[in-house]
């Protein structure tokens, strides 16, 4: 989680260099850390912003670049720079009647702020039932994009199993943890690509209380199995010894 302070520095840089202060929010746009762009939590205003995935709740893929009229302006001057940016499937026109849907539903369902308080709930509830878990390291996030953290376990028996799937994959811990809450508790997550020792819990915009509280039970249950039984890192050397045979 970066602070205001840090964020306001980098672009208070790109203005002194002349730089321009460009922000992805693929993930974080379209409310899903509660505000219509995690920008907006941050008090500062980004010359570009990249917008997908959400934009068109998911039916079919769309994007947009959004940009200040001074920088739009400065690319397309002219008649003859019209086409500086082009292509043969920009602006499809189901993609983008699924990018104005998704707006009025994100808009009228009022889905940023349900998001602010449903996430701190989360996190609450979270926080509450993985503390007393050595491997769980923090709970942090935003609205309803938030990930939990894992570290490596502190019996001895279990450090030993984990360093040895370490050194052959570093995402093996956080694979078993996925598949276990896919294959026992029927809830698809995700760890992430940056750091394998994450898992995201991200759950849509429409999630409901009671499936949030599910979620919070689910990743208990398999919390405490890594951290209290053999079974759980020995059917992660079953799949370590698959892979090495692939």
């Amino acid at each position: 989680m970066p602070t205001r302070a840090y964020l306001q520095q980098a672009q208070e840089l790109c203005r002194r260099t002349g730089t321009l202060f460009v922000l992805d929010e693929v993930q974080t746009g379209m409310y899903r850390t509660g505000t219509f762009l995690a920008a907006h939590q941050f008090d500062v205003q980004p010359d570009m912003v990249v917008l997908a995935k959400a934009l068109s709740g998911g039916l079919i893929p769309v994007s947009a670049v959004l940009m200040t009229n001074k920088i739009y302006n400065a690319v397309y001057s002219s008649l003859k720079r019209a086409i500086v940016h082009t292509s043969t499937f920009s602006e499809n026109t189901l993609s983008m009647r699924a990018g104005l849907a998704a707006l009025d539903v994100l808009q009228d369902e009022q889905l940023g702020p349900r998001a602010l308080h449903l996430g701190e709930s989360f996190r609450a509830k979270l926080r509450h039932e993985l503390a007393g878990f050595d491997i769980v390291n923090e709970v942090r996030g935003m609205g309803l994009l938030n990930g939990i953290e894992f570290v490596p376990p502190k019996k001895l028996a279990f450090r030993a199993l984990y360093e040895a799937f370490n050194k052959i994959h570093p995402a093996m811990f956080g694979q078993i943890v996925v598949m276990r809450m896919f294959r026992e508790k029927s809830i698809l997550t995700q760890i992430c690509g940056n750091n394998f020792m994450v898992l995201k819990a991200a759950p849509p915009l429409m999630v409901t209380s009671e499936q949030l509280d599910e979620f919070v039970e689910a990743i208990r249950d398999v919390v405490e199995m890594a951290q209290t039984s053999l079974t759980f890192w020995t059917e992660a050397l079953a799949m370590v010894r698959r892979a090495v045979n692939i």
